[in-house]
């Protein structure tokens, strides 16, 4: 499978204007333009989706676990929340990193845990849009 997904979770669909000084003045597009070189650059595809529902990430990462050969995931605060995402991804076979474009390690004290780190083969925080740039480069250069 050539292919890749990007997952965006809840309040996602707002950057470039929400909280700029936490999340920059990237959007969305710029998002997955960013992982779409990538993919590009290696032959394969990219599908993206983005959601504030749950249950939506939930039914996404278990389509993508059997349709896509990596998964690029950024779950917003269901980062913190999230039992059923958690368990999607234990429950797929397809390697799943995780991205935040803050550092949610520096940030308030419910952001510092993630329900999800135990079952993503990687987590990368802190370094903006380009975060996503390097997950999609751990997946395709294995």
């Amino acid at each position: 499978m050539n292919r890749l997904m990007l997952i965006n979770g809840p309040n996602l669909n707002l950057l470039g204007t929400r909280e700029p000084g936490i999340y920059g003045s990237h959007t969305l597009q710029d998002v997955v333009a960013e992982v779409k070189h990538v993919t590009d650059d290696f032959g394969y595809e990219l599908e993206d989706f983005q959601s504030n529902h749950e249950g939506a990430m939930v039914d996404k990462l278990q389509e993508a676990g059997r349709t896509c050969s990596g998964i690029i995931l950024n779950a917003a605060a269901y980062t913190h929340t999230s039992i059923a995402i958690r368990d999607a991804i234990a429950s797929i076979p397809v390697p799943v990193i995780e991205v935040h474009i803050s550092n949610i390690h520096t940030r308030e004290e419910f952001r510092h845990h993630s329900m999800l780190a135990s079952v993503c083969k990687a987590q990368i925080v802190g370094l903006g849009i380009k975060g996503y740039r390097y997950a999609a480069l751990a997946l395709l250069e294995k």
